[in-house]
Formats: structure tokens, C-alpha cells, sequence
């Protein structure tokens, strides 16, 4: 009677610790689907879009992208033909100084030109996002505007003396939207990088107390409910990028559109590559966990049935 009552009592003190390994996973998985997506956007805010030199290396590229040099061109072309009039030639003229502009845009002046736009457009992106509201965040080309007038009047172009150098953006985010944005953006910035150090205390805690507690077998459980975790979080994350990416071009301006995309697809660039990287972490480490699981278990059940037969 005694064999069978402590027997009784060891399963079901088994039963009961296996029903708080699986509570305490599912908890790890809805908290690390929350840590994930958390941890990446407060880093990106804190390591990119504060770091001014990160910042102009993320957007340098787009100096060469179609969307970018047709914007700035049709930008530059309208501004000019203000200032012009020659009645019937207008559109000739029009059409020759478009094409001129646009083959300045490919140019490695151009490229640098933009390079000290956005590194001035840096100060006044965050400033808009910690501004008041009401305020849309914008690049402003004048930087570039000034730069292609200087090369084409030395070229001798005709009519380039008559671009204006003014203020002239292109808006990344409208205000409506960008004052939904900014207490966010001003949360994240002050938890900075904490939230990823405390996903990673929280990983080698978790796990670590798994492994003393209930061994090898406790041990791959919670590693498979981290990747479990890791691959919720970068699902989570991604869905978050895209829903923002699509509202936050809802308000832009139509001619600015296809420009702010790119902007804002190069800005979240280092986010997209956060995302594989989770996932395929957490892939491995479900899948790796669950093979081991599955191994321990056959050797246990293989265990028992040669015992039997002994």
C-alpha cells in the first residue's frame, strides 16, 4: 500500500510540475511575442534614427533610387518654371531643363549633395518627432536644390540662374499621423536598448532555472517555447512595420508618395533584417528543441520496453 501511494504521489507531483512547465512556456512565448517586436523598434530608435551618421548611411543609397531623382527632378523643374515665362517655347523649355535636372540626379555631385541634405534633414526629422503637434516630418532639399543651380550655371544651362533656392520638402510622414507616432516615438526612446538586454536576461534566467529544476527534458521545453517566442515576436514585429508603413504614406502628398516609401523602406532596412534573423533563430531553436525532446522521449520509451522484457 505504501509503494502504491508514494507511486501515486510522485506521478502526480510529476503531472502537476508538467502542467507548470507548460503554463510558464505559453507565458514565455506571449511574453517574448511582446519583448521581441518591443526590444527592435526601441533599439532601431536608439542606434538609427538618433545617430546622425547612421541615420545619412541608411538614406545615402536612395540618392540612386528612380523614385527619389524623379521627385527631386519634378520638385526643381516646377520651382524653376515659376520664375520663367516665354509663352509658346514654355513647355520646350520645360522639357529641356526636366531632362537636364534628371541627368544631374545620376551624377556623384547629385549623390553628395544629398547626402548634406539628409545630414541637415537629420536635426529637424527628430525635432519633428519630438515636436508639437500639428507637424509633419519632412526632408527639405534646398541643400540639393542649391547644389544642382551651382552645377548647371557652371555648365552654362540655360535658364538655371532661374531656380529659386527656398525651402522645398519632401514629407515623409503627414502630421495627423505623425501625432499618433510621437508618444510612441518618445516611449521607445527612453527605454533605449534596456528592453533587449532584459529579453536576454530573461532568456538565460529562464532557461537556467529550467535546467537545474527539472533537468534536460525541462531544459529543451523551454528552449522550444523561446524559439516558439522568437518566431511569434518576428511575425509580430513584421505585421507592425507594415501596418505603420501603409498608414503612414496614407497621408502623403501623391507626387511625394513613391519617394516617402523609399525613405521609409531604407530607414526600416536594419528592422526587416532584425525580423529574418529572429525568425530563423527562433526556427531553429523550436525545431532543434523539439527534435531533442522527441529523442530523449524515444530513449526513455526504449528504456522501459527492454526493461520489460528483462
Amino acid at each position: 500500500m505504501r509503494t502504491s501511494s508514494s507511486a501515486t504521489s510522485a506521478t502526480s507531483t510529476a503531472s502537476a510540475f508538467s502542467a507548470l512547465s507548460a503554463a510558464l512556456a505559453a507565458v514565455l512565448i506571449v511574453l517574448l511575442a511582446v519583448l521581441v517586436p518591443f526590444s527592435a523598434l526601441s533599439a532601431w530608435v536608439d542606434l538609427e534614427i538618433d545617430d546622425t551618421d547612421r541615420y545619412v548611411s541608411a538614406v545615402s543609397p536612395l540618392s540612386s533610387d528612380p523614385a527619389v531623382q524623379s521627385t527631386v527632378t519634378d520638385l526643381i523643374t516646377d520651382e524653376a518654371m515659376e520664375q520663367i515665362d516665354l509663352g509658346p517655347l514654355q513647355d520646350t523649355i520645360r522639357d529641356f531643363l526636366h531632362e537636364t535636372v534628371r541627368s544631374f540626379t545620376t551624377t556623384e555631385a547629385f549623390a553628395n549633395a544629398w547626402d548634406t541634405a539628409n545630414r541637415t534633414a537629420h536635426e529637424a526629422v527628430t525635432a519633428a518627432l519630438d515636436g508639437d503637434s500639428g507637424e509633419a516630418v519632412t526632408i527639405d532639399l534646398a541643400p540639393v536644390i542649391q547644389q544642382v543651380k551651382q552645377d548647371l550655371v557652371s555648365q552654362g544651362v540655360p535658364f538655371a540662374d532661374q531656380i529659386p533656392v527656398q525651402r522645398t520638402e519632401i514629407t515623409v510622414i503627414g502630421a495627423d499621423r505623425a501625432d499618433t507616432l510621437r508618444d510612441t516615438f518618445h516611449w521607445l526612446r527612453y527605454c533605449s536598448i534596456w528592453p533587449a538586454i532584459a529579453t536576454l536576461v530573461l532568456l538565460v534566467l529562464v532557461v537556467g532555472i529550467a535546467t537545474v529544476r527539472g533537468g534536460l527534458r525541462a531544459a529543451l521545453t523551454a528552449t522550444a517555447a523561446v524559439g516558439a517566442g522568437f518566431v511569434l515576436g518576428a511575425i509580430v514585429l513584421r505585421i507592425l512595420m507594415a501596418v505603420g508603413r501603409s498608414r503612414a504614406l496614407d497621408e502623403v502628398p501623391g507626387n511625394d508618395r513613391d519617394a516617402a516609401a523609399a525613405v521609409i523602406d531604407a530607414l526600416t532596412a536594419s528592422l526587416r533584417t532584425t525580423v529574418w534573423v529572429v525568425l530563423v533563430v527562433g526556427a531553429v531553436l523550436l525545431v532543434g528543441a523539439v527534435v531533442l525532446v522527441g529523442a530523449v522521449v524515444a530513449r526513455v520509451l526504449l528504456g522501459r520496453r527492454r526493461a520489460r522484457r528483462g
